[in-house]
């Protein structure tokens, strides 16, 4: 008697996924969204399901580096791409954090300027944050108050989380102009 699942039930598919650097394999259904197998499979709880029609932006995470809504997303798509969910920042995502589960400094600034208050909304906003600020690190308040009226909030009013994205771009801006502007980080 064959006791392969994929045998045994025809209906699901093994699937390989790159999540937060980590390797896993995954049998699931080929109709199961990124989101549910992030939640339920993997047990990544970070990423919420909000409206699972891609307006709220709860979901987002990063897929190769872009952000995606996880919700319009199969996971059997997301096979041979690198995922990155909320979960990442703390394990050492830019700007340091990672150690013992320290902030990143993204999620510093959210703390720092008051830009969450329950809390559903902030990972999708963080990931979303996080892919534009790695495509925009010079972005303007403007561009970056544009970029997060794709994600929705109902608490803040989305002013403070413009001022944490836009003091985070400032930081990093500065941390990588030090270095690499002394007289140590160039070469003779």
């Amino acid at each position: 008697m064959n006791t392969d699942p994929v045998v045994t039930h025809p209906d699901l598919q093994l699937i390989a996924l790159d999540v937060n650097g980590e390797q896993h394999e995954v049998m699931t259904e080929p109709r199961r969204t990124l989101v549910d197998v992030l939640r339920h499979e993997l047990r990544l709880t970070g990423t919420h399901v909000g409206c699972e029609h891609g307006i709220c932006g709860a979901c987002t995470v990063l897929v190769d580096d872009r952000p995606v809504r996880a919700c319009l997303m199969f996971a059997a798509q997301a096979e041979g791409m690198r995922i990155r969910t909320v979960e990442s920042l703390a394990y050492g995502g830019h700007g340091g954090g990672g150690h013992g589960g320290e902030l990143n400094d993204l999620q510093r600034a959210f703390t720092e300027h008051h830009a969450l208050q329950c809390g559903f909304c902030t990972p999708g906003f963080l990931m979303l944050a996080e892919g534009f600020l790695a495509e925009q690190p010079e972005a303007t308040k403007e561009e970056i108050r544009e970029v997060v009226a794709s994600n929705l909030c109902r608490c803040t009013g989305y002013q403070t989380i413009v001022e944490a994205i836009d003091a985070c771009a400032t930081a990093r801006r500065g941390a990588c102009a030090n270095p690499c502007n002394s007289p140590a980080g160039k070469e003779h």
